[in-house]
């Protein structure tokens, strides 16, 4: 089993919706894959009330229980466990990111979301371990996509070559349980999200069935 950490400093990044349209799109590659939610506000639990089916499991769950709780999805033989945590938590962050074999950081391409960067990056390298920062709710056009890309690479973190841009499938119907790939499986936000999927995969050596 891999375990994936998503990690921002800030609030708002799109920690959440990564979490669970990561996790969707591993489940239709036939991966069982589960997400442990660690924040507090239990979005991501919500969000599988409102599903209402067994797709990907998300499990509350606080900071001092994930050994445990990934030890048993491991003897689950669960192929991929997502930690989604919460901004401004050190501790919950922390320990997540000492179970992860990769943290992804979401960062808007916004001066606010990059100058929040360092905090998530300064607690992977005290973990020891890789951190790489995916570009989230980017504009279609523009140049502040590249601007940001740009600058994270010039402070020697590495940049996701994933771009995730701000497309309404990837919220339209959230509420509902529902994430990109099932509202528009040939969209371009549910190819981005599969994208991710696979490049994640082979960054920690996770081949989809």
């Amino acid at each position: 089993m891999k375990t994936l950490a998503i990690i921002s400093r800030k609030g708002g990044a799109g920690k959440t919706t990564i979490a669970l349209h990561l996790a969707v799109a591993a489940e239709a590659q036939d991966m069982a894959t589960v997400v442990f939610d660690l924040d507090p506000q239990a979005s991501a639990a919500l969000w599988s009330d409102h599903r209402g089916d067994p797709l990907s499991a998300v499990i509350p769950a606080q900071a001092p229980r994930l050994p445990s709780l990934l030890a048993q999805a491991r003897n689950q033989d669960a192929n991929l466990a997502i930690l989604d945590t919460a901004p401004h938590a050190d501790t919950i962050a922390s320990e997540a990111a000492l179970h992860a074999d990769l943290i992804l950081i979401p960062c808007r391409p916004s001066a606010f979301d990059l100058d929040a960067i360092g905090a998530s990056i300064r607690l992977a390298r005290a973990a020891e371990k890789p951190a790489v920062v995916v570009i989230n709710a980017a504009p279609v056009q523009g140049v502040e996509t590249a601007e940001a890309i740009s600058a994270i690479a010039s402070a020697g973190v590495e940049v996701c070559p994933v771009v995730l841009h701000q497309r309404k499938p990837y919220a339209s119907r959230i509420h509902e349980g529902r994430t990109a790939t099932e509202v528009e499986p040939r969209g371009k936000a549910a190819a981005e999200t599969r994208d991710l999927l696979l490049w994640v995969c082979d960054k920690i050596k996770l081949l989809p069935k």
